[in-house]
């Protein structure tokens, strides 16, 4: 029923008109609905997308954990399951128990801010990913980033850098190309490639579903005849392409949180 009322919603959305009117790169720049002073204050859909997603998130914890039980209820256990998965899938398989309790909780955070943000991309309603805008994913890659340092620092404060630029073991006339390269790829391309990767897949997920949906609007109901036939298969693409949009909202989620781990891991190395 949700796909069904998702279907909808898009397609009361699309232009009834004798052309055809595909997804825009301007729908993830719609209009201001609440103007606040100062336009870094301007609230629009794609934000109020974003409170909602939060506000879900935060009800969902708390309906989890408000009545803690050696026995868990029904919501108790959903909540244990998700925060299990990320202790032993995302913190601990990676940085073992003792860094893996440590960094727990920013890892916890960042894969379910960016589950429920890309969630609300195929939720009736809403129809658009909370991530599907660059300050959000860039947020997120700084707190990632943020982290690798102080994870480095932390565990060695005077060899971190120069053991991240100049590792050891190489002869130092190629410490010119080296040092260049790996200040590029570890301290520039990291959180840029986190924040590109999230917010690309959002992008691409949003406009793929609003294609199909606006061809199964022109074709049927514009067109009509024997074009319904072309609407019906588009339909029929527009539901799977939501399914595996379930799908890359889980992954990209994951893939976000454990990169994180992975960055934190290689900084706490005893290497460093």
């Amino acid at each position: 029923m949700a796909l069904l009322a998702n279907a909808a919603n898009l397609l009361v959305q699309i232009s009834t008109s004798d052309e055809f009117h595909g997804p825009s790169i301007e729908e993830f720049f719609p209009p201001v609905v609440i103007d606040l002073p100062g336009e870094w204050f301007d609230i629009n859909r794609i934000m109020i997308v974003r409170f909602i997603a939060v506000a879900a998130l935060l009800l969902l914890f708390w309906l989890g954990t408000r009545k803690m039980r050696l026995v868990p209820g029904r919501y108790q256990s959903l909540i244990e399951m998700g925060l299990d998965f990320a202790r032993v899938n995302i913190a601990e398989d990676l940085l073992g128990k003792k860094d893996g309790k440590r960094f727990l909780p920013i890892l916890t955070t960042i894969f379910f801010m960016v589950l429920f943000m890309n969630l609300t991309g195929i939720i009736p309603g809403l129809n658009i990913a909370g991530t599907s805008v660059i300050g959000v994913p860039l947020v997120l890659a700084i707190v990632s980033y943020v982290t690798f340092i102080y994870a480095g620092i932390k565990k060695s404060p005077k060899n971190f850098f120069k053991n991240a630029l100049f590792p050891t073991g190489v002869p130092w006339p190629v410490y010119i190309i080296v040092t260049p390269i790996e200040l590029i790829s570890t301290f520039i391309i990291r959180p840029v490639t986190l924040t590109l990767r999230l917010l690309m897949n959002m992008i691409v997920g949003h406009l793929l579903l609003v294609l199909f949906f606006s061809a199964t609007q022109f074709f049927i109901f514009t067109l009509g005849g024997w074009y319904t036939l072309f609407g019906v298969g588009t339909l029929a693409f527009g539901f799977v392409f939501t399914l595996f949009e379930v799908l890359v909202a889980v992954l990209q989620a994951y893939v976000f949180a454990l990169l994180t781990a992975v960055y934190i891991q290689l900084a706490v190395a005893e290497e460093h």
